[in-house]
């Protein structure tokens, strides 16, 4: 994929992407930095256009490294009710359903031994935080997680104790250190068996080897019977980079890392821009 925004008007580029034609679209969007931005707010505006795209039949799929208590609530707002949400980076996928007391069900939860990684991590940085994910619920954590970070309830649990089962995510926050010091020391290592996203701080999410955005979206995309050149993405975190790359049409958002916005085929404006606003409407034709 190219960065940059292609040269062309709005038809052309959705054109060259296998988006002007026949059969519904499925739309990847990702939440914070995206949808939200990061003190949650969500604007009007993003919400009328989210709606009108839902409302032409493609599937609006929120896709967000978020848990699944936590991203339910968005679908909801956003009035996605009866679709369907990728969370925790792809471990987790779930259909909306008003039914279910939770108002979702969870179609597919992929684990992995949390032991291994929690120990290496744990080794190099005696000293940082761990939280593995309990599905719907919230997280067993080492020690208490800055305010406001983890959602859900908390139980505290010793070392041995978070690594003692398989889980669908294991979450290691270091707030001592910088981000790009966090990224130097977890870049050395070398966490082979697992996959692994680093935020915008001191903050790694770690997932079943092989497990991303783009290989659970990609199921949803196949259950679906959407064609490959009819899929959407927008995001603005490392933990999209597969997911753009993975749909016909990636969009990083402005404010994205280098790395993002170089694998997106183009760069939209910023959170404060709403620039997934002018992504959507452009999709409405």
């Amino acid at each position: 994929m190219t960065s940059g925004v292609p040269d062309g008007t709005d038809e052309d580029r959705l054109d060259r992407a296998g988006l002007v034609g026949h059969g519904a679209l499925l739309v990847a969007l990702d939440i914070d930095g995206t949808l939200m931005t990061y003190d949650e707010e969500m604007s009007d505006d993003v919400r009328a256009a989210v709606a009108a795209v839902r409302d032409t039949g493609a599937h609006v799929v929120l896709a967000t490294g978020r848990s699944l208590h936590a991203t339910a609530p968005v679908a909801i707002e956003l009035g996605l009710t009866d679709g369907w949400v990728v969370a925790s980076n792809g471990s987790v996928t779930a259909r909306m359903d008003p039914a279910e007391p939770e108002g979702y069900r969870v179609t597919e939860a992929i684990t992995f031994d949390p032991g291994p990684a929690l120990r290496l991590v744990h080794a190099a940085l005696p000293d940082a935080l761990f939280a593995v994910e309990e599905i719907g619920v919230g997280f067993r954590i080492s020690a208490p997680f800055p305010d406001g970070e983890l959602t859900g309830r908390h139980s505290l649990e010793a070392i041995d104790d978070l690594a003692a089962r398989h889980v669908t995510r294991l979450v290691v926050r270091s707030p001592g250190h910088t981000p790009e010091e966090f990224h130097r020391l977890v870049h050395r290592m070398g966490l082979g068996d697992v996959t692994y996203a680093i935020g915008w701080t001191a903050w790694m999410d770690v997932a079943p080897h092989g497990v991303t955005k783009a290989s659970a979206l990609e199921g949803v995309r196949r259950m679906l019977g959407v064609q490959p050149e009819r899929t959407v993405a927008v995001g603005d975190g490392r933990n999209d980079l597969e997911m753009l790359d993975w749909a016909a049409l990636g969009v990083a958002m402005g404010h994205a890392p280098e790395p993002v916005r170089a694998i997106a085929d183009e760069v939209t404006g910023t959170i404060d821009d709403d620039g997934v606003v002018d992504v959507l409407r452009r999709l409405l034709g």
